[in-house]
């Protein structure tokens, strides 16, 4: 290998260590904790709580699988003439009281961890789009398997990104058994943060499982330290199971994988138009799953995730960017906090089509109403644009620093005698009469304040004078030097030489800056 390979292999400067080097105490970090902001009075959540037991007791959901069934059944459940499954409301609580808090999603490279207990706040990306809006031409194209690849390697610079989860679909590759197994490489390989991905079919866990168990040097250590989760959507709305994905939900969790229980319907077309009824059918939906999960392994690292989704009542399209979405995003959190539940929640999911204005607000609202509820893991919270159809790489980078900027909200004010600093007030207005030299004031600069990279804060004159670039240009600008030199290294060569013998990886060496 050269000298020069080797800089840019696992050595890319990544934005994080550029600006804050790991001896300064930062401004903003993984797992601040949120849960202040609460849409819901105490009143309203019992009455959400009181319509979910009562709706998985008395209605259930259809589609149940054979092994459901049986371990539902046998701990109370019934399953009744016209093919529905009944939990009963001592079981559900059963199982919201002794599901694990203390899940850990590890990276693959120590350090890397992100801690879901309490109200601990991290931020992903997400989406699994169609397209890609190009850096080089401003237009949509078919995404590919180089595309998933440079996302993940650019959140894997951001530090304001805890975790990748699947944001583009490889349209090249059109059997799905290799989509998969291409999907979850070439996540893996550009990033050593966590990875969640999809499974198509049931049978393709074990290809998915045995492709982990390769990376991390046996199934041992994979199950002690594992670095990927299965997202499963194990409903279709309303009440009723997903069979296939249900099967494939029980065989993740006996790889050894954590899982998302994930309901997404979509509200007016198949979940209620109203917030609430939305809400409540998917809290119902998610919480039967999580029923199951822990009868097929009471250990399970399982991660609570109503998700729904609002439509356009005009249209019937999905519409992400409004003030619905932000704030039943905001009240699904607050559902997870109330069962003290690791949960994900869904928010970031702009209607925009470029980095405009609309773009900004809708992100920032919907992402900051989630952290701010308390959720442990905002997916979709960067790079996502049109409705889930678009992702944009420059967006990540842009997001980037939006994310920091709403840790910081979370992190709020932290009053204590020596934040106040009245002797330091005291002190100034006695001499100085301003702060601006003051050791106090000197030694908050990086710990009590978030910086941004991209934003400008600059005069007029100093940016018209720099060319008067928008944020998108500056994003495209750093996007493209990132991709030229940040290219992951935790996978080792000889890993990625024994992979591509026992499966059929798209992705290249050349693509991953390794050459021939």
């Amino acid at each position: 290998m050269s000298a020069s390979t080797s800089r840019r292999r696992g050595r890319g400067k990544r934005i994080e260590t550029a600006e804050n080097p790991e001896t300064e105490k930062p401004s903003v970090w993984p797992g601040v904790s949120g849960g202040r902001m609460q849409p819901l009075t105490p009143h309203e959540i019992e009455q959400v709580n009181e319509a979910v037991l009562s709706l998985l007791e008395t209605l259930g959901l259809s589609q149940a699988t054979p092994s459901m069934i049986e371990k539902v059944t046998a701990e109370g459940g019934t399953y009744t003439d016209d093919k529905r499954l009944l939990f009963p409301r001592e079981l559900v609580l059963k199982t919201i009281a002794e599901a694990r808090r203390d899940i850990v999603l590890y990276g693959q490279e120590e350090g890397r961890e992100i801690d879901l207990s309490g109200a601990r706040v991290h931020m992903s990306s997400g989406g699994g789009a169609p397209g890609v809006f190009d850096l080089e031409t401003g237009g949509y194209r078919d995404g590919n398997v180089q595309d998933l690849y440079d996302a993940a390697r650019l959140c894997d610079a951001m530090e304001n990104i805890h975790h990748f989860s699947r944001s583009i679909i490889a349209r090249e590759i059109t059997d799905n058994l290799d989509l998969d197994l291409n999907t979850a490489y070439a996540c893996l390989s550009g990033t050593s943060k966590h990875v969640s991905i999809s499974v198509t079919e049931p049978e393709f866990v074990e290809h998915i499982a045995q492709l982990c168990y390769d990376i991390a040097g046996g199934e041992e250590a994979f199950r002690a330290r594992p670095f990927l989760t299965v997202m499963v959507c194990h409903v279709v709305p309303p009440m009723r199971f997903a069979e296939e994905a249900v099967d494939t939900l029980e065989l993740a969790i006996k790889a050894g994988f954590p899982v998302q229980l994930i309901s997404a319907g979509q509200a007016g077309a198949t979940s209620p138009a109203t917030i609430a009824g939305s809400l409540t059918q998917a809290v119902a939906e998610t919480l039967a799953g999580l029923v199951f999960a822990r009868l097929v392994d009471p250990n399970v690292a399982a991660i609570f995730g109503p998700k729904p989704l609002v439509a356009d009542l005009r249209t019937g399209s999905m519409c992400g960017g409004g003030g619905e979405q932000a704030i039943l995003m905001g009240a699904a959190a607050q559902m997870g906090r109330y069962y003290n539940l690791p949960t994900t929640s869904i928010a970031g999911i702009t209607d925009a089509k470029t980095h405009d204005a609309q773009y900004g607000s809708e992100k920032c609202l919907a992402v900051s109403m989630a952290a701010h509820a308390g959720s442990n893991l905002v997916t979709q919270a960067c790079g996502m644009q049109s409705s889930l159809l678009g992702v944009s790489h420059a967006a990540y980078v842009i997001d980037n620093d939006m994310l920091g900027n709403i840790l910081r909200t979370i992190r709020g004010v932290e009053v204590t005698a020596e934040n106040i600093g009245a002797e330091v007030i005291a002190e100034v207005c006695k001499g100085e009469g301003h702060y601006l030299g003051h050791m106090h004031t000197f030694s908050r600069m990086k710990s009590d304040y978030f910086y941004p990279h991209l934003g400008d804060r600059r005069t007029p004159a100093d940016w018209e004078s720099d060319g008067s670039k928008a944020i998108g240009d500056t994003a495209k600008e750093k996007t493209r030097e990132l991709l030229n030199s940040h290219f992951p290294g935790h996978i080792s060569d000889e890993t990625d030489r024994r992979i591509r013998e026992k499966f059929n990886i798209h992705l290249t060496r050349q693509g991953m800056g390794r050459g021939a």
